[in-house]
């Protein structure tokens, strides 16, 4: 028999049960993940790829939606200029660089310093220089060296911490920062 009592126990019960698993959902949404359901709007980057010294803007989502003709320009622009491959950008890494750009408050262009690698050219500069990992995400598609205009590496390093989703590399030796759709650390 349920008493009145009872039933606004469980039912509270059940309102802490159903409030609890809300929060440990939002807990595992990225910070762009959560700002873009908050965002209706067109989302646009600006990119100069230092390689091949050509620039590119185009907007490459709406909303939740992206658009595939844009992300395949990206796709083409960010491919291995080395070996001219092209593999797919991660969605959640531009969305990561729209959001620094938004957190720092600029319209600038992204220098893109490195961005998709074959795991030829990958070989090429980890004999070349220290510090390139085996198994980069730029072989995957899910990493970018890029300066900003308008803004300091150290400014873009602490926008890009405080979102923390992804992976920060600060190189201010080599002039970038690496941004990633990895998992959140920092070095």
């Amino acid at each position: 028999m349920v008493t009145e009592s009872s039933h606004s126990q469980l039912t509270r019960r059940s309102f802490l049960i159903h409030s609890t698993q809300a929060l440990i959902g939002l807990a595992t949404i990225s910070v762009p993940d959560l700002c873009l359901a908050k965002i209706p709007e067109k989302r646009t980057l600006s990119l100069y790829h230092a390689r091949a010294q050509k620039a590119l803007t185009l907007t490459y989502a709406n909303g939740k939606q992206y658009n595939p003709k844009a992300l395949a320009r990206i796709n083409s622009f960010l491919r291995d200029y080395q070996t001219g491959q092209v593999h797919r950008i991660d969605p959640k890494l531009l969305d990561i660089l729209w959001a620094v750009q938004r957190e720092i408050g600029s319209k600038g262009v992204f220098k893109v310093v490195s961005a998709f690698r074959s795991p030829q050219t990958n070989r090429q500069l980890r004999r070349a220089k220290s510090g390139v990992a085996s198994h980069s995400l730029h072989m995957e598609g899910r990493a970018v060296d890029i300066q900003f205009s308008g803004a300091d590496l150290g400014q873009i390093r602490r926008c890009a911490m405080d979102l923390q989703t992804g992976g920060v590399g600060f190189y201010p030796k080599s002039n970038f920062v690496h941004l990633d759709s990895g998992d959140y650390r920092t070095w």
